[in-house]
């Protein structure tokens, strides 16, 4: 998988465009942190918050934006998706960048405090990807493998037919997206096993990976730098992450990645939501590493 990053552990903690800003506990229904006040849409100034995961893909959407607009000033931000969600009810964010749907929740939340529905708009396509050190023989995991060694039932890798070898697990934290994508679709809701270790960010969980021999971690595809993606079981094929099988959903854990707004997108912000929609912006995703959406 392509990738056009020189160095991932700077990018742990997610900070675009003006600084950095570390991944928050999700945010009960709410409960979001006040923060300082979003420029309003129609200015010429724009808040982007949000999804880790989509963070690099934002800022090189905001730099290509902002070249061509010099007059234009858009700040995007991490935190993971929840974050972001907890931006846009609090209004505080004009964008909100998510990896995973929002909750019905959270939408409700949006239309009880702004009169308005939350706007759903996806931007580009994903998989994700659990890694393993390069060292490590296994090439690909069922879906049941992977529950198994997420959930704690599966310690060792000779249960799931690799090594004689414990596997250490690493996860992000629960306010990230791609968390709540793992625990749906592969954990089925359960919770992950307690001995799992947190780390905010892909690009850390990436670069812990690459240093434990025995490790195993996951996140969007882009990051697949520097360790091995596994490809996922499915009956007797091994399926990898692969743009074909993104595109085609075939990848079991294919998805799309979204900005969330409140109500239809005006001013700056539909302005942006347009570019990153158009040829030039689905060419960045293809740079980036993620997948362009279906023309």
């Amino acid at each position: 998988m392509k990738n056009i990053f020189a160095s991932l552990c700077t990018l742990a903690l997610c900070a675009v465009v003006i600084g950095c800003k570390g991944g928050d506990k999700e945010p009960a229904a709410g409960e979001a942190k006040p923060e300082a006040s979003a420029p309003k849409a129609g200015g010429n100034a724009l808040t982007v918050k949000g999804s880790d995961t989509m963070v690099i893909l934002g800022q090189q959407w905001a730099e290509a934006f902002m070249k061509a607009h010099p007059d234009q000033r858009i700040q995007v931000t991490g935190g993971g998706s929840g974050t972001g969600i907890a931006a846009l009810l609090n209004g505080t964010t004009e964008i909100a960048m998510s990896s995973r749907t929002i909750k019905p929740a959270e939408a409700q939340q949006v239309q009880a405090r702004h009169k308005v529905e939350a706007k759903q708009t996806a931007v580009a396509r994903d998989g994700v990807t659990f890694y393993v050190n390069e060292a490590n023989p296994l090439r690909a995991l069922s879906l049941e493998q992977l529950q198994a060694i997420y959930l704690g039932d599966a310690k060792n890798w000779k249960d799931v037919g690799g090594p004689d070898a414990p596997i250490v697990v690493y996860s992000r934290e629960n306010s990230s997206g791609t968390y709540v994508f793992v625990k749906d679709e592969v954990l089925k809701g359960q919770d992950f096993t307690s001995e799992a270790l947190t780390l905010p960010g892909t690009a850390a969980v990436v670069n812990a990976v690459s240093k434990e021999k025995w490790g195993i971690g996951f996140g969007g595809a882009a990051y697949g730098k520097g360790i091995r993606e596994l490809a996922v079981k499915v009956g007797s094929d091994e399926v990898g992450p692969t743009e074909e099988n993104i595109q085609s959903g075939r990848y079991p854990l294919s998805r799309d990645l979204f900005f969330y707004t409140r109500g239809e997108a005006t001013g700056l912000a539909k302005t942006f939501i347009d570019f990153a929609l158009s040829p030039e912006g689905q060419a960045i995703v293809t740079k980036v590493g993620y997948f362009p959406l279906k023309k």
